[in-house]
């Protein structure tokens, strides 16, 4: 199926590393030219260059903070200039390290909290509200909102708060914007194989005694029993930016891989 993708234009943020990176290489390989944004300069110019080199298309690194709303406008302004529009948002910027630990609610601090909300969702707001004018402008568009099944889950307060606050920006701005041929969904990634979770996925095993097929298999909690990767989340994504994905917009589409013991409807 042709995505008919070539010659879009992305920015993507978070997109130095993980599923953000990912989602770059996907989309790249589809014809779309791309802006990855994170805060880390040499992680994002090394990323930013293994998906030019990949790819041939144009792949541009950009410093940004998705918590500071200066930070965001000037993202977008770069992204235009250099690409001379953009078509496609893809909003993945997070704090890891917030609520990693399943912190109890004596654990779960103000600060904690904030300064997840503050990345994930707002980050989300900040991005969406400077990129919208421009997709409006030329009547098409697609933002797509990288959240997590932990919407669904108790593990982490901060966790499932936010995620559920990003499936409710999402429903809010498809509506606003759909009028204006611009598409809005959230994808929910459950636990997904990237760069970093190899490595602690292997060390774990290792621990366990167990090889790592065998360790993913204990934890993935899933219909396909293992863990999805990180570049099968990509390829749900690059097909809800594309046209073909006109139908879907406000919903979450869940690619956990099918999570157990739960119903959705």
């Amino acid at each position: 199926m042709d995505l008919q993708l070539t010659g879009k234009r992305a920015i993507i943020t978070g997109g130095s590393k993980g599923i953000g990176l990912a989602i770059a290489h996907a989309l790249a390989a589809e014809g779309v030219d791309v802006v990855l944004a994170a805060r880390n300069q040499e992680t994002l110019e090394k990323a930013a260059a293994e998906v030019a080199e990949r790819t041939g298309r144009r792949a541009i690194p950009v410093v940004a903070d998705t918590g500071d709303d200066e930070s965001v406008k000037a993202l977008v302004a770069r992204a235009v200039e250099e690409l001379g529009g953009v078509d496609i948002l893809v909003n993945n910027a997070s704090n890891q390290a917030v609520g990693a630990a399943f912190p109890d609610l004596a654990g779960t601090t103000d600060e904690a909290f904030w300064g997840d909300v503050n990345v994930k969702v707002v980050g989300y707001l900040r991005a969406a509200r400077a990129v919208a004018p421009h997709l409006k402008a030329q009547g098409w568009g697609r933002i797509i909102n990288i959240s997590g099944l932990g919407y669904r889950q108790t593990h982490s307060i901060v966790r499932s708060i936010r995620n559920v606050s990003v499936a409710a920006l999402t429903k809010n701005l498809a509506d606003e914007l759909g009028p204006h041929g611009i598409n809005v969904t959230v994808v929910h990634p459950g636990q997904t194989r990237t760069e970093s979770k190899t490595a602690q996925f292997e060390a774990a095993a290792r621990a366990a005694g167990i090889d790592v097929a065998d360790y993913e298999r204990q934890i993935a909690d899933n219909a396909i029993g293992r863990v999805v990767d990180a570049a099968e989340v990509a390829d749900v994504v690059a097909f809800l930016a594309s046209p073909r994905s006109v139908s879907i917009t406000g919903d979450a589409v869940a690619v956990g891989g099918g999570l157990l013991g739960t119903v959705n409807y």
